[in-house]
């Protein structure tokens, strides 16, 4: 499929411009009152079709990772507020993010943002900065210094390979893989960096012999963190590509043992009526339905545990109706603006979720569940767009978060949290991603291997 629409985002007129024309037009030399900047906020922007609205808000979300992306290295800026990080900002770059960014890179294709050419480009310029980087048993750091390939701490302790970032990247780098599959030099190249990269990735070193994963190794504290990835959280994808690694693979009862704590990540109650298959109460945060299914496709997805279609289903649904209830009393809270997810908010960066809700809210949680709740999320796109536009929509589409009790709007982008809007808004088109991720042969043993079907 090609698509080649492009679509002109519709224009807010300047609040400057609007206050010269008013001056401008006055014909009585009584000055004019301050002008009421909440109401030019809310001026009504004027409504398109909604397949286009879904373009408009792919697109300019696309471009932070384009436009905006670390110039050496070609991927992902961790933020975008220049005085964050130490004012080391600029300079630092994400896994995980990058890897949500690098998923949307045949989306762009398809849809006509970039061209092939170009952003085979940016993949060659990525994979040359992947080769040279710091790898721990070949996982990646969290961040890394994007003019320099060398690990810049996520923390104390946590300096070294991040096999959870890793897994996020790496399933990008599939998905890419699948998508250039062209006989040319070039696309030839790319599948075999990208195997070379996939391939030297230790995850069974990363089991310790125990039977579970551990998220973090570093050459100087070694598994000092000592977290294990244990579910029901974002670390499906990791089990799914430990399993499917065609050189340092995990069996399954790592799976069973690690993963799902022989059932003990099982949740069985009901909230709103809906009943939760996995998880903590009420669901938690709901990139825990996203992230690892940029790729993955929860359709037919099945296990002993559940089918992932309905947990991620349940678990949107079960925040969607948390924000409709609003049990707290937050202003602006409804059936057209929910979605509880970790971001920014006004005290800094949280985890929002039911169990820990302080009246944020974060589009990408609503946008990225798409493909759960296709009727619920695109309320809440069209509540963001047309009635928080001038306040939560900017150069690369909706900032952060924001809380209409406290009055506060975030400033910036996190990658984390604008790749999967890209993508899992795509995937709800199209299925793209999916498509392209599960055409893998090495991934579908992997699944048939953890006793998956799909």
């Amino acid at each position: 499929m090609k698509f080649t629409k492009k679509i002109k985002v519709p224009y807010i007129v300047n609040f400057f411009l609007l206050l010269a024309v008013a001056i401008g037009c006055t014909e009585t030399a009584v000055t004019p009152p301050p002008p009421d900047v909440e109401a030019i906020f809310e001026r009504p922007v004027k409504e398109i079709p909604f397949e286009d609205l879904l373009d408009v808000v792919q697109e300019r979300t696309f471009n932070y990772f384009w436009d905006f992306a670390e110039p050496n290295s070609g991927l992902a800026r961790e933020r975008s507020q220049e005085n964050a990080l130490n004012g080391q900002s600029r300079r630092v770059v994400t896994m995980g993010g990058s890897g949500f960014g690098l998923s949307a890179f045949p989306i762009a294709v398809e849809r006509g943002w970039q061209t092939k050419t170009k952003v085979i480009e940016r993949l060659q310029k990525i994979l040359t900065f992947l080769e040279g980087a710091e790898k721990y048993h070949g996982a990646f750091s969290h961040w890394y210094f994007g003019d320099t390939g060398m690990t810049r701490p996520f923390s104390t302790q946590d300096d070294g390979g991040d096999l959870v970032e890793t897994a996020f990247l790496i399933q990008g780098l599939l998905i890419n893989r699948e998508y250039f599959s062209g006989n040319n030099a070039e696309e030839k190249d790319i599948r075999d960096r990208i195997t070379a990269i996939w391939e030297g990735v230790e995850w069974d070193w990363y089991t310790r012999n125990k039977k579970v994963i551990t998220w973090h190794w570093s050459p100087t504290h070694k598994f000092a963190i000592d977290l294990k990835v244990k579910g029901w959280n974002e670390g499906l994808i990791t089990y799914v590509l430990a399993a499917s690694s065609p050189t340092h693979s995990i069996d399954k009862e790592t799976y069973i043992n690690g993963w799902a704590s022989n059932g003990g990540m099982k949740n069985g109650n009901s909230y709103f009526n809906i009943q939760l298959p996995l998880g903590p109460p009420k669901g938690g945060p709901l990139f825990f339905s996203q992230y690892s299914f940029i790729g993955l496709n929860p359709t037919n997805l099945t296990d002993q545990f559940a089918n992932y279609f309905e947990q991620n289903k349940a678990h949107s649904l079960i925040n969607y109706n948390h924000c409709k209830e609003n049990p707290n009393g937050y202003k602006g809270y409804g059936g057209d603006s929910w979605g509880l997810t970790a971001s920014d908010d006004f005290n800094g960066y949280a985890v929002h979720e039911p169990e820990n809700d302080i009246g944020v809210i974060t589009p990408t949680a609503a946008l990225s569940s798409f493909p759960y709740t296709p009727v619920e999320s695109k309320k809440a796109l069209e509540y963001f767009y047309y009635k928080q536009n001038a306040k939560l929509w900017g150069e690369y589409g909706f900032y952060d978060a924001f809380s209409e009790t406290n009055a506060w709007y975030s400033d910036g982008y996190l990658a984390i949290d604008q790749g999967p809007i890209v993508c899992m808004i795509e995937n709800y088109r199209t299925q793209l991603l999916w498509n392209l991720f599960m055409q893998n042969q090495e991934i579908k043993d992997g699944l048939t291997k953890l006793g998956f079907t799909y």
